[in-house]
């Protein structure tokens, strides 16, 4: 690992490349302007946690695709959530995006209706643990509660057999913070930014080893506790906001 010197330089570093990338602008290319079109809290949660789920591939393909997916649950996606029935479903027939396809996303529907209606929605499921770690353990059970396809199970990451969960991480990023920027909506007040984990991908993993700040070569949970608890020391009440600057440089500049 980098020495404590060689440290404060890349935190300045990383600090330069989050005021540059965290801005309103950041949305207009992101999937978090799907959430962005709702100002209902549980509308947020629904179209974000979906929008999240299929946030793998070409960006402009996620947001097409799940703007899609909203528009036919009518644009009110906890409305549709909590009252449709197994006949309403069939308008998703087609709908797919990539390898999550119709029966992914009608069980998405049924499994957040049970959330909502039964246990008490999916901010108390995240945080009905004593830390985020259990916490996304408890979600990943909850949420498999009902009966399923076992391939639904492989669009939701399972931490507890190490997986890096970025997608899930990223959801959790966008419902917790709140920098004032207009990007993170800093819906969930129970939990708290400084709990958060890094969104770990390929991009962002690619920098921080090329920085010194991960050395894991596997994009897995170790690897995820290992570069949080680095950008815990540069900002240990707002670690992930250093997302923006890993991500951004992996996938904007030649670094």
């Amino acid at each position: 690992m980098v020495k404590k010197n060689d440290l404060a330089e890349i935190k300045d570093y990383l600090d330069s490349k989050y005021n540059k990338f965290a801005n309103p602008e950041f949305i207009e290319t992101d999937p978090i302007q799907i959430p962005h079109l709702f100002s209902l809290k549980e509308d947020i949660e629904i179209s974000a946690i979906i929008s999240a789920t299929i946030a793998w591939g070409q960006r402009k393909t996620i947001i097409k695709n799940a703007s899609s997916f909203m528009s036919l649950m009518d644009d009110s996606p906890y409305e549709f959530v909590i009252n449709h029935n197994e006949k309403d479903l069939n308008r998703f027939n087609k709908s797919v995006h990539r390898t999550f396809n119709s029966q992914d996303l009608k069980y998405f529907i049924r499994s957040l209706k049970n959330i909502y209606l039964n246990h008490n929605g999916l901010e108390n499921v995240f945080t009905s643990k004593d830390c985020l770690y259990e916490g996304l353990v408890n979600f990943y059970r909850m949420f498999f509660l009902l009966p399923c396809n076992p391939n639904t199970r492989r669009h939701v990451a399972n931490v507890e057999t190490g997986s890096a969960a970025k997608r899930l991480n990223m959801f959790l990023r966008w419902m917790v913070r709140d920098d004032k920027r207009g990007i993170d909506f800093g819906l969930w007040k129970s939990i708290s930014p400084a709990e958060l984990y890094i969104p770990l991908d390929v991009h962002s993993g690619r920098i921080a080893r090329l920085l010194g700040i991960l050395e894991r070569n596997q994009n897995d949970w170790k690897a995820v506790c290992e570069l949080t608890e680095v950008l815990r020391k540069f900002d240990p009440h707002d670690p992930i906001k250093y997302d923006f600057a890993l991500f951004g440089v992996g996938v904007n500049e030649d670094f």
